[in-house]
């Protein structure tokens, strides 16, 4: 009940005019919105003064029909189409469930009440891959729509994700968006009527990418036709960056000066606010509230932790499967180890490369900081792809021996933070190390280089047989096909993809006819990737071996339900990202 004997949702009459009880925080206060009014209509009526007779509420009457009033059927139908849209309106506390194409579970209107209770609108939200961060945002973006308090809208986003982003705005939030990028901007512009007009200020709503809008080029243009509503999807990627990288610190940048307008609704997307550190997170923090840069969240006081709270929300899978009572079907993880034993040849190899990179490290003791540094990620480099797959190792070093590769890396560290240590705030690099390693060994002695030369030599006679961690794999994945799954295969690097579905393809298809594998990597674009995974879905027995080009934002749910991490990332964000999927 509602401050009295009126429940939620009657019609009533007050003060010559019908209205809708609403909600109501206070038992002696009954609100009310009026039954053909807007939201700034809404009123409270005290209790008490309806003892006093100073206000009155009754039941709404409304006079029967009469057959002296007939009408024609069309009239009648928009009477009952409008009364019924003015009833959806002004009933229910939210404006938008009528408008759409997806129920929302119960835990996902939790950001919407928070969203709701803050003006302007400034949100982190963290939860889990999988959860509904785009459902939560869009049914938050689609309620300040519709009660008129924001007209335009961007969503931010990783070039990747811009297409997803536009399908998921119009599928189920009905808001026709369009896609701001180099490829589409041409096209765009042809659109805009004659006059001084810009892609970002004419069209209401807006999937943009964040590498388009961050650039010197374009980020003035962005920013002064800003909209009053900012989602930014993969949000850690525009957290400050703790080193040199020139991307981050303008993704950063860009999103300071969107918050500097203090009646700028912002709401932040990421399954992975906190990467380990600490100063990167209170960024992130920080375009909500600058006060909220300067906390130490280890030692948060009462009144912080209250104020943080109705900005930041991050739940796990297991906080939300039961939610008031309503209960989430998220799949069971279910994870196993798979050990496999190195072949002797294998073995040698490993040790080999192991001994030679103890060297090259030991051995620059002598030379500059820099040069030191170079050699030790070389070392790494050249671990990571000889554990990779044989096919690896011979893409790394011997190509870069022969002066086959690619140009050299313009900037060492920023190959490094990408292939190495697999920094969050760049897209997936599954390219090998190979700028990296011809730094490392550009002085070494020619033994050193011949020793490189013959690893190469050795690793090009390991495929095959002689490769156990590739014969682990396919007695996983057939027992995986045998039990009705339809696996994915994660690698680390385009060469260790694409060996490892040749030879999947090659020693399962015998016990499996109509088995179709392939790979997916970064050598393909974007539109590529896509009509690859499309295909494949329409096999009944299928495989995907892919690189961590698709573990951010692309939904493969769809047509595959189990992970085989044929390279474990080192980072665990990278992990959570691939297994969300």
């Amino acid at each position: 009940m509602n401050g009295g004997t009126w429940g939620v949702g009657s019609i009533v009459r007050c003060r010559e005019r019908e209205w809708v009880v609403i909600p109501s925080t206070r038992e002696d206060v009954v609100m009310l919105r009026p039954l053909a009014g807007g939201e700034e209509e809404t009123c409270g009526v005290s209790v008490e003064l309806m003892r006093y007779g100073i206000d009155t509420i009754t039941s709404a009457d409304f006079p029967l029909p009469s057959p002296e009033q007939a009408g024609d059927a069309a009239s009648v139908g928009l009477l009952f189409d409008a009364a019924r849209l003015i009833l959806r309106d002004g009933a229910g506390p939210f404006r938008s469930l009528g408008k759409i194409s997806v129920r929302p579970r119960p835990y996902q209107f939790v950001p919407l009440l928070m969203a709701l209770r803050l003006d302007p609108v400034r949100m982190l939200i963290a939860d889990d891959v999988g959860v509904g961060k785009t459902i939560e945002a869009g049914v938050i973006a689609r309620e300040l729509i519709d009660r008129g308090e924001v007209r335009r809208l961007s969503v931010l986003c990783p070039p990747y994700l811009c297409e997803q982003w536009r399908k998921e705005l119009a599928e189920k939030f009905h808001l026709d968006a369009v896609v701001v990028s180099s490829g589409t901007v041409s096209s765009l512009e042809r659109r805009l009527p004659h006059g001084d007009h810009s892609v970002f200020g004419y069209f209401p709503y807006t999937v943009v990418s964040i590498d388009y809008a961050k650039s010197e080029r374009h980020r003035h243009n962005f920013l002064a036709n800003c909209p009053e509503l900012v989602i930014v999807d993969e949000a850690h990627g525009a957290a400050r960056p703790t080193g040199r990288s020139t991307a981050q610190q303008q993704r950063h940048a860009l999103l300071r000066e969107v918050a500097a307008r203090e009646d700028r609704h912002l709401i932040l997307l990421t399954a992975t606010p906190h990467s380990g550190v600490e100063e990167g997170f209170l960024s992130l923090l920080g375009l909500l509230d600058p006060g909220f840069e300067r906390l130490d969240v280890w030692r948060l006081r009462d009144r912080e932790r209250d104020r943080l709270a109705r900005h930041f929300v991050q739940r796990r899978r297991a906080d939300v499967a039961v939610w008031l009572g309503e209960k989430t079907p998220f799949p069971e993880r279910v994870s196993e180890e798979a050990h496999y034993e190195l072949s002797p040849a294998y073995r040698k190899l490993f040790e080999g490369v192991y001994d030679f990179s103890r060297e090259l490290v030991a051995s620059g003791e002598k030379l500059t900081v820099w040069r030191r540094r170079i050699r030790y990620w070389t070392a790494l480099a050249l671990l990571r792809c000889v554990m990779s797959s044989p096919a690896a190792a011979v893409a790394a070093i011997g190509k870069r021996l022969e002066g086959l590769g690619l140009e050299a890396a313009d900037s060492p560290e920023e190959e490094y933070l990408s292939t190495v240590y697999e920094a969050e705030d760049r897209e997936p690099s599954d390219s090998q190390p190979s700028g990296i390693i011809e730094d490392g060994v550009e002085d070494l002695s020619g033994s050193e280089v011949r020793k490189l030369r013959a690893f190469a030599k050795q690793a090009q006679g390991l495929k095959g047989r002689e490769d156990n961690k590739l014969e682990k794999c396919a007695a996983l994945v057939e027992g995986l096909l045998r039990e009705g799954f339809s696996p994915i295969v994660w690698c680390r690097y385009i060469a260790t993809s694409d060996y490892v579905a040749a030879g999947l393809q090659a020693r399962l298809e015998k016990g499996f006819p109509d088995l179709r594998v392939i790979s997916v990597t970064g050598a393909l674009s974007e539109e590529e990737r896509k009509l690859k995974v499309e295909g494949l879905t329409s096999y009944p027995c299928r495989v995907l071996v892919a690189t961590d080009c698709l573990s951010e934002g692309v939904n493969l749910q769809e047509g595959f339900d189990a992970v085989v991490h044929y390279d474990l990332p080192w980072n665990p964000n990278r992990l959570e990202q691939r297994e969300g999927r």
